[in-house]
């Protein structure tokens, strides 16, 4: 797991205020000053022995020397975190309210964006109309809830059925959760799912306890959330799946079929038909994984892919994410020692890997980012680096592989964290992200939405700069009207913000003169794609009237070819009788000869009955005589 340099800080910090602690032989922790010490630090390990390495990596290192040499210490830390409870950077610094049981007061909340403009929403606007109400477009915002808020965490997993977004596990203070919470994206109010107490086991003989796990993946299927992999403190030498059934309110382990993958977390999961394509990971060991594996939801088999071409080296904590139901694409991730931006391709038709060139403006490297589609649009929010967390908020035009930004957050705000998920839901027709929890330095459990405007999702400059050849393979699969939009270019309109009533448009920038001239060279580019686009049209048109034709002359053959079948099939059967019919003859010609032999033979004796009867004729006259 990559985390943002915001661990570096206050990692840093509890191992200074770890080691300056006076300790006493023995003694593990104590409360001092509101926070939680460890005292008897130096037994396990010391600040120089961990070397050179970033603090972040050297704090997970720490821990893990430390749960290997006291595997129940976290069971002796009292209930209270050392995370500060000052609020996130913004522009101006200021202390956040809290409510007694550590929750946010549902005040309105505001993300500075680049432009200096700042997201807004209302309690009872809010409230009224759920995830509904976001006014404005490619702005997060940070929405008031209602109700008991999950505890913050990041390495957890969300999902959305009807209209309800689905919490499940994650990381908090270094303890694994395994407690599902729910909010419901009309009415914005968290409750936690009561899960009925007997855990059913699908063709297991005892019922197994369902383990608190980080790094896993929730997918809806049918009326089930399935988690699938993940670490846990305990963990099995191969990946299991669980579901939990949204009806009877009950998890059960689902048994699998075939070889399963070795358990891991940091892995990514996508639903592809009805089949799950698993990729890479981090396994118990802290080994990197690179391999591949498909799991059909049907028939709960598993099978080990090996795929032709380059694979993406060893790593976890990247995204993923289906086009066209045919084109896996992974991008980012890390390793131990560094994160990645690289883009990779896998045809699942033909399993062959590929590394298309990435166009547009593309992402840094990161790790522990979140990704959503909307349609043919891949949105990536969040991650980091090890030296800063991921502020901007990309998406990549699956059809052309061409990155744009959609806005840039400041400060240390949750959406420029690691570990947050990101899901979408739906509202009048129109798409929007919702984002929560996450790490950057804090624990979240704030709910931050967006809602994509028809801008962010068009292309850059594809009219100029025409399509890659390294992307024909994505480029076969799409729809061929996909360069008919060309995204406005950065810095040249900052945004222009409609409200849903008849209120005239908001112009944030102020320079008509610079802003229309922008519009109509706009125009006329769109308007020469557009021409651009009727050839495109009329050029398919014609191939399909080509196609049309082509497949009547295969529909005539088809049919010519049915009648020469029925006429062989005729011909066989008048074959057939007609060798009956020979047959027949035959025994008949056998009969007649045997007729005329016995005619003959009746001939002859008739010629001896003749001559007998002269002699007789002759003896008695010669008697007489």
């Amino acid at each position: 797991m990559q985390l943002c340099c915001s661990t570096d800080c206050i990692n840093k910090q509890l191992l200074d205020l770890v080691l300056s602690q006076n300790h006493e032989p023995g003694v593990l922790w104590s409360k001092a000053n509101g926070q939680v010490v460890l005292k008897d630090v130096l037994h396990f390990y010391s600040w120089h022995g961990l070397g050179n390495m970033a603090s972040a990596e050297a704090m997970r290192l720490f821990v893990k020397i430390l749960e290997e040499e006291d595997p129940t210490w976290y069971s002796r830390v009292p209930d209270f975190g050392i995370e500060p409870v000052v609020d996130v950077e913004m522009n101006n610094t200021r202390v956040e309210s809290m409510a007694p049981n550590g929750n946010h007061f549902p005040e309105p909340k505001m993300i500075s964006t680049e432009n200096g403009a700042l997201g807004e929403a209302h309690d009872e606007d809010v409230v009224s109309e759920g995830v509904g109400s976001v006014g404005v477009y490619d702005q997060w915002i940070a929405l008031p809830v209602s109700g008991q808020r999950p505890k913050a965490r990041y390495e957890h997993d969300a999902a959305v059925v009807q209209d309800k977004m689905y919490i499940f596990g994650g990381n908090h203070n270094g303890r694994y959760l395994n407690d599902l919470q729910v909010l419901d994206l009309r009415s914005l109010t968290w409750s936690k799912v009561e899960v009925n107490a007997e855990t059913e086991s699908l063709e297991v003989s005892s019922p197994v306890p369902l383990s608190p796990c980080a790094g896993h993946s929730l997918i809806p299927w049918e009326n089930k959330l399935i988690s699938i992999a993940g670490h846990t403190k305990d963990p099995t030498e191969t990946i299991t799946v669980k579901a939990f059934n949204l009806q009877s309110f009950t998890w059960s382990t689902l048994k699998t079929y075939g070889k399963p993958p070795v358990s891991r977390g940091g892995q990514s999961v996508t639903l592809v038909g009805t089949t799950l394509v698993i990729f890479g990971g981090e396994d118990a060991n802290r080994s990197l994984l690179n391999d591949l594996h498909i799991l059909d939801l049907e028939t709960m088999t598993w099978d080990d892919i090996d795929a032709v071409g380059v694979p993406p080296s060893p790593r976890s904590d990247h995204a993923a994410a289906v086009h066209a139901e045919r084109y896996l694409l992974i991008f980012g991730g890390g390793s131990h020692a560094t994160c990645f931006n690289d883009l990779h391709v896998l045809d699942l038709d033909t399993m062959e890997w590929s590394r298309p060139i990435q166009q547009g403006s593309i992402p840094s490297p990161r790790a522990g980012h979140a990704g959503v589609t909307v349609g043919e649009n891949w949105f990536i929010v969040g991650g980091g680096d090890n030296k800063s967390g991921a502020s901007e908020t990309v998406v990549l035009n699956m059809s052309t592989l061409v990155w744009s930004v959609v806005t840039t957050v400041q400060g240390r705000v949750p959406i420029a964290s690691e570990g947050l998920s990101l899901v979408v839901s739906s509202y009048n027709g129109e798409d929007i992200l919702v984002s929560f929890g996450g790490y950057n330095g804090r624990y979240n459990n704030e709910v931050n939405v967006l809602k994509p405007s028809h801008k962010s999702t068009l292309q850059s400059n594809m009219m100029e700069r025409g399509m890659p050849d390294s992307v024909d393979a994505v480029h076969n699969a799409t729809n061929a009207t996909r360069d008919v939009e060309s995204e406005f270019e950065a810095g040249k309109i900052r945004e222009i913000v409609m409200d849903n009533d008849d209120s005239e448009p908001m112009v944030i920038d102020g320079q008509s003169d610079r802003i229309i001239a922008v519009l109509k060279r706009e125009k006329e580019e769109l308007e020469a794609a557009f021409t651009k686009e009727q050839l495109q049209t009329l050029k398919l048109k014609q191939e399909l009237a080509e196609e049309y034709s082509r497949n009547t002359d295969i529909t005539e053959a088809s049919i010519l070819n049915c009648e020469l079948q029925s006429v062989r099939g005729q011909l066989a059967s008048e074959q057939s009788r007609c060798f009956k019919l020979e047959v027949d003859v035959a025994e008949l010609r056998q009969k007649l000869q045997t007729m005329e032999t016995l005619q003959k033979e009746l001939e002859l004796l008739q010629r001896q009955k003749t001559a007998s009867e002269l002699a007789a004729v002759v003896s008695l006259q010669l008697d007489y005589s």
